[in-house]
């Protein structure tokens, strides 16, 4: 049985994986005719997102593993919708470290962090000028309460906020998320939050769900932080909202393009904090992720039902 990884892997963690199924045959490879070549005959593949090219290629293919959590690149690739070949992701790996990057962004704005930055550079003792503020009793609403979502709201109870929340389904959660509402009840949401965390996936359904319109919803003074997938948010829009003062402050770390056009608003919006689409990057989410590659290699080889098993049709 072979599996092809995608690139370059922990030397031990590939070890440990051959000695606990010695009928594995593990190949890593890189982009290319490398790629093409290795999974010609292999049964699954460890990869990131996969072209038809590869789908062509791999004439055996019964399982891909999406080294990411974010799948919304299959609508690029319909042949994967039809192909018999279970897809399944890294959701949750990435859940942590993304809701510890939302906070470190609005924290970053609610404490005017800013001007203490450039006041050191400067070598100059700056008393705080404008107006700071305290996360505790502020409502934060997120939008998306799956993994990602439900860890950032984990995070706002933990900085005694009130939580409320909506989803396209009745999903399972905390207690402390106080309020959970349909996606038509987004209005709600954007009129009670002061903090709005956009944690959904980028779906059909959801790409243009928080335009221009929506965005004059949220409260005055609100922040906004996008932290699943570009296209979900009208970012020419996020910015204008900066820029005349309706929004506080904004934390974005997906755009609509990547790399962020040069000709972006959002380079020049005042109290927008931009990451290059990094607040999944961590040793422990490189970790957590090889650990469900690794665990479903095993149910794999055992013919036992996979985990994190993606919906093709729906993209999630």
């Amino acid at each position: 049985m072979k599996i092809v990884i995608a690139g370059r892997a922990n030397e031990q963690d590939i070890a440990t994986l051959r000695q606990q199924h010695p009928q594995l045959e593990l190949v890593e490879a890189k982009q290319g005719p490398d790629l093409l070549a290795a999974v010609a005959d292999a049964d699954a593949v460890y990869i990131h997102t996969v072209t038809p090219e590869l789908l062509r290629a791999a004439k055996k293919l019964r399982w891909v593993q999406s080294q990411g959590a974010g799948v919304e690149w299959i609508a690029n690739v319909p042949e994967l919708v039809e192909h018999p070949a279970q897809l399944t992701n890294t959701r949750g790996a990435h859940a942590q470290t993304i809701a510890e990057h939302a906070f470190a962004m609005l924290l970053y704005l609610t404490r005017g962090l800013e001007q203490f930055v450039v006041a050191k550079k400067e070598h100059r003792w700056a008393k705080p000028g404008g107006r700071l503020l305290g996360l505790s009793g502020m409502t934060l609403g997120v939008i998306g309460l799956g993994r990602i979502g439900s860890a950032i709201a984990q995070r706002g109870h933990g900085f005694d906020m009130k939580v409320v929340a909506v989803d396209a389904n009745q999903v399972p959660h905390e207690s402390y998320v106080e309020q959970l509402w349909g996606l038509n009840d987004l209005p709600e949401l954007l009129r009670h939050a002061d903090v709005v965390a956009v944690a959904i996936p980028s779906t059909p359904e959801t790409r243009g769900l928080l335009s221009a319109g929506r965005l004059a919803q949220m409260k005055q003074g609100a922040y906004l932080l996008v932290m699943s997938r570009g296209g979900i948010v009208d970012e020419r829009a996020v910015a204008a909202a900066l820029t005349e003062g309706r929004l506080a402050g904004a934390g974005l770390d997906v755009f609509e393009n990547e790399p962020l056009e040069e000709s972006s608003p959002l380079w020049d919006a005042p109290n927008a904090v931009l990451t290059p689409h990094s607040s999944g990057s961590s040793r422990q989410t490189t970790e957590l992720a090889w650990s469900i590659f690794a665990e479903n290699a095993g149910r794999f080889v055992r013919g036992e039902t996979l985990n994190n098993v993606v919906d093709k049709r729906k993209g999630y």
